[in-house]
């Protein structure tokens, strides 16, 4: 029998890939796996923003707001391409919050995370350009604020990266079927694309997220002593419904909140819902009544408004909150909770809730507290630990982008930008030596050749189309459906 790994870890979202990298980092043997792609349901299916959470403080969530706001920091220095400033408008609705309440929820804000790279909120006339051309007449006065925009699905694929370069296997299309501890460890059960295999483990880390209990039941026979309240969140895609830079923050009868937000230089996203969900977690969709839902929300501030018809594509994902009791699916916590049990020997950590901006802490908290219960080497070091692509000179993405283009003026600037902000640094090595659009290989539409789709299969873990035009990057929004098609059809060959 192998070695035992010190950890395995199931469940390939930003939190399994965050703890298997702080792991791998600290010299622990590890192993990640993951039924699908990496971040193929929750973690893809986010409204994109690495936040405090302003809306958590009503909720007094003042340590989950704080600790977000300070990984804000951490992140946008460690990932300045795929992380980057976004400001926020929420329009002063007189028949919900009071304006006093909304400025000094917003000054709290500004306090609580210690602000260094962003700017501070403002007040902001809605009478003057662009907002009065947007926004209907009645809203006159507003707020400005500043969160950040994150490429969520990258975030997972980089991170799980790192982890692979600091020594972690990541076994993507590869499910656990079966756990069982015997005394100090655990035998899983892994089915892949290789066929099926056992590895023993000295510890578990269940990152499932929606199907965390299902794990749970696997290796202990029943769910773990927590509550999961499974809330899907749905989002619709629309062409650019104003326009500008900014995001607007709206405000909603029900005391929820909706975000519009420019997305994909064409675009407007929108969201999200939160629904109580208890359908087929590999099946789970938009219905009509949110892609009402969120018609409606934005209907009642924005002059054009949005149709049925406007809509050009959905997304939906559940998150796996901590039963806390709350009476709203939109105000049960968004914080993390761990559940450990080792009573038998071997311990499981199983990991609820939990958010994007979060990530990084949760995985030195996981290993705190798995810390109880077998030996982890070594200090928390992630701090200031650059993402792949992401150490930027001062993360300066501009003079980074400005640099880039004058070693390889013959790409296009458009494409330029997006080859920037995918992969940062690591540009040189997506482009190799081509010095022409025709040495990059294969066209496959728009600005995707096939040095690009290499660097994915080689270094990302790549193996579908979808892999490529909808997590690793967004181009199934721009391409025409033969791209698809061919993209399919150069994986279906490479195996």
């Amino acid at each position: 029998m192998n070695e035992p790994l010190d950890l395995l870890v199931i469940g390939g979202g930003i939190n399994g890939a965050g703890i298997a990298r702080d792991a791998a980092g600290r010299g622990l043997s590890v192993e990640l796996v993951e039924k699908d792609d990496l971040a193929s349901h929750t973690s893809s299916a986010s409204t994109k923003l690495v936040h405090g959470g302003l809306r958590y403080l009503e909720q007094f969530e003042f340590r989950l707001v704080g600790e977000s706001l300070r990984e804000r920091e951490v992140l946008l220095a460690n990932a300045p391409h795929i992380i980057w400033p976004l400001r926020f408008v929420l329009p002063h609705e007189p028949s919900m919050r009071p304006r006093w309440m909304l400025q000094a929820g917003l000054a709290l804000y500004d306090r609580l995370g210690g602000r260094k790279r962003l700017p501070k909120s403002r007040k902001v006339d809605l009478r003057t350009a662009p907002h009065r051309a947007i926004l209907q007449d009645r809203l006159v006065a507003g707020f400005e604020y500043s969160d950040c925009w994150v490429e969520d699905a990258r975030l997972v694929v980089l991170t799980a990266m790192d982890a692979k370069a600091r020594g972690a296997i990541i076994s993507t299309r590869t499910e656990c079927t079966g756990l069982a501890r015997h005394g100090n460890h655990w035998l899983a059960t892994l089915n892949g694309e290789s066929g099926e295999r056992t590895v023993v483990a000295k510890a578990i880390v269940n990152a499932a997220g929606p199907w965390v209990d299902r794990v749970a039941r696997a290796a202990l026979g029943q769910g773990t002593p927590a509550h999961l309240r499974l809330v899907k969140g749905s989002h619709i895609i629309v062409p650019r419904a104003y326009p500008g830079d900014h995001a607007y923050i709206f405000q909603q009868d029900d005391k929820r909140i909706v975000f519009a937000i420019p997305y994909e230089r064409d675009y407007t996203l929108i969201g999200t819902t939160d629904l109580l969900y208890e359908g087929n977690l590999d099946q789970v969709q938009i219905t009509a009544d949110e892609r009402a839902y969120l018609r409606e929300a934005v209907t009642q501030y924005l002059r054009s408004g949005v149709t049925e018809e406007d809509i050009v594509h959905t997304y939906a994902g559940v998150r796996p909150l901590y039963e806390d009791k709350a009476a709203s699916n939109s105000t049960v916590t968004r914080d993390y909770v761990f559940e450990v049990e080792a009573a038998g020997g071997a311990p499981i950590l199983s990991v609820y809730g939990g958010k994007i901006t979060t990530y990084r802490k949760l995985a030195e908290h996981a290993l705190a507290k798995l810390s109880q219960h077998i030996s982890i080497p070594g200090e928390s070091w992630t701090v200031d630990a650059h993402l792949p692509g992401g150490d930027i000179a001062n993360a300066d993405f501009a003079r980074f982008l400005w640099d880039a283009g004058e070693r390889h003026m013959w790409i296009p600037p458009e494409m330029l930008l997006r080859l920037g902000r995918a992969y940062g640094t690591r540009i040189d090595t997506v482009v190799g030596t081509a010095t022409a659009l025709e040495e990059l290989g294969e066209h496959f539409g728009g600005d995707l050749y096939e040095a690009e789709l290499e660097y994915l299969a080689a270094h990302e873990f790549a193996r579908t189309a979808d892999d490529v035009l909808w997590r690793r990057s967004k181009l199934g929004m721009h391409l025409p459906d033969e791209a698809t098609e061919s993209v399919a059809r150069w994986f279906a060959e490479r195996r």
